[in-house]
């Protein structure tokens, strides 16, 4: 049987390989490629055909994590970047007057759910190194309330919404207003880590506009205090969901391209842990067959086990049992806190396009743009080939 270098060989060897290589190169050697079939025509308001492609074409996948598509993920970064600073320091159509209000760095964890193995203290008989596998696991895992580290993990999502709510009644109360008669705006931009343990904690930019910053400490701690949320066990037991007791805030300062970065960086992780798929979990097999650790495969058996029951059918457990039951989008921003993804791509799509019009000698608002593609499949067709991809798009970053 021939190995994978074999393979990449003979892969190399063929007539059609430089041909493969730009159009993979063109996409900056994106992992799992889609394909498409189809024409792409530029056209005068006459209808006179200006230029024409056809035929089959590979785009970018668009994956955001880095564990699937290192290449679309550094995009992704790049994108939540621009996103995360226009809403620290202005641009993308966010004015930079927002640099003078208020701006807080806010750090929200999950409450402990049992004793775990940790670098920071003596936990058991021997010290741990940072990259010990073990950090991060429960010290008794049969004592370890798995369901309820699901169950919070589930709702994560809605406490911080309960929290912006509550955030915002704090800071009315604490300059003596009515909520109704607090008109400023609290905006944010937050993404969603896991901890070594397999829970999330949110990383938050929180800004005020139109009020001071006095008293937005404390009404920052207050809010992540009072929030709880009440849901059932599985015997019907009460559950109150909260937040966990470390908390960090911190005033953001002239650091906006550092912090901006740091948000990025997490956006594109998976579940920050090396051994969780990347996809969904499709049956009780997949589960039995997965190559984790003992922790995590307990977790997602949870959040599986979990997912059956018809109290918990309104969580879609078994849709995001790969995610260790954490139902929420890694990377979200209230409504005025910045520009939007879409219109970043859009932006960068008008370039492109400007770019081939302008090497016709027109202008974007004297032409059509006429695409019609049909979807084929995604991926590259063998092992070699993804390995080839990936070293292009390892080269390209050394640049």
């Amino acid at each position: 049987m021939l190995t994978l270098n074999d393979r990449i060989t003979d892969r190399v060897r063929r007539r059609d390989y430089h041909q493969w290589r730009d159009a993979v190169t063109a996409i900056g050697g994106c992992a799992r490629p889609i394909h498409l079939t189809g024409t792409w025509q530029l056209t005068d308001r006459a209808g006179t055909v200006l230029a024409h492609r056809g035929g089959n074409v590979m785009v970018p996948c668009g994956n955001r994590r880095a564990s699937v598509c290192p290449t679309c993920s550094d995009r992704y970064a790049a994108d939540a970047f621009h996103l995360v600073r226009a809403g620290l320091s202005g641009g993308k159509g966010v004015p930079e007057a927002v640099i003078k209000n208020p701006r807080w760095f806010v750090t929200l964890t999950a409450p402990s759910f049992g004793p775990v193995h940790s670098v920071t203290r003596r936990c058991c008989r021997r010290r741990h190194r940072p990259d010990d596998p073990v950090i991060g696991t429960p010290l008794d895992p049969d004592r370890y309330d798995y369901v309820g580290a699901i169950l919070w993990q589930a709702h994560a999502g809605k406490l911080w919404h309960r929290f912006t709510i509550a955030l915002r009644r704090h800071l009315a109360n604490a300059a003596g207003l009515r909520v109704r008669d607090f008109h400023a705006r609290i905006s944010y931009a937050k993404v969603a880590e896991y901890q070594r343990r397999g829970l999330v904690h949110f990383h938050a930019v929180i800004r005020l506009d139109g009020a001071t910053a006095e008293f937005i400490d404390q009404a920052i701690h207050a809010a992540a205090r009072a929030v709880r949320l009440r849901t059932r066990r599985p015997d019907g037991t009460p559950f109150a969901l909260v937040w966990g007791t470390q908390l960090d805030v911190r005033p953001i300062g002239d650091t906006d391209v550092t912090l901006a970065s740091y948000i990025a960086k997490y956006a594109t992780k998976g579940t920050g842990a090396r051994d969780t798929p990347d996809r969904p979990i499709r049956s009780q097999r997949d589960v039995d067959h997965l190559d984790v650790g003992d922790h995590h495969r307990r977790m997602i058996q949870t959040a599986w086990n979990l997912g059956a029951l018809h109290r918990y059918m309104d969580l879609n457990l078994r849709k995001w049992a790969h995610m260790l039951g954490f139902r929420g989008h890694f990377l979200t921003k209230s409504k005025y806190y910045s520009t939007t993804f879409t219109r970043i791509r859009d932006d960068r799509r008008a370039y492109r396009l400007a770019e081939a019009v302008h090497s016709l000698g027109l202008e974007p608002d004297q032409v059509v743009v006429i695409n019609h593609w049909t979807y084929t499949g995604s991926g590259h067709r063998n092992d070699a080939e993804r390995e080839l991809a990936l070293a292009m798009a390892r080269s390209r970053s050394r640049r």
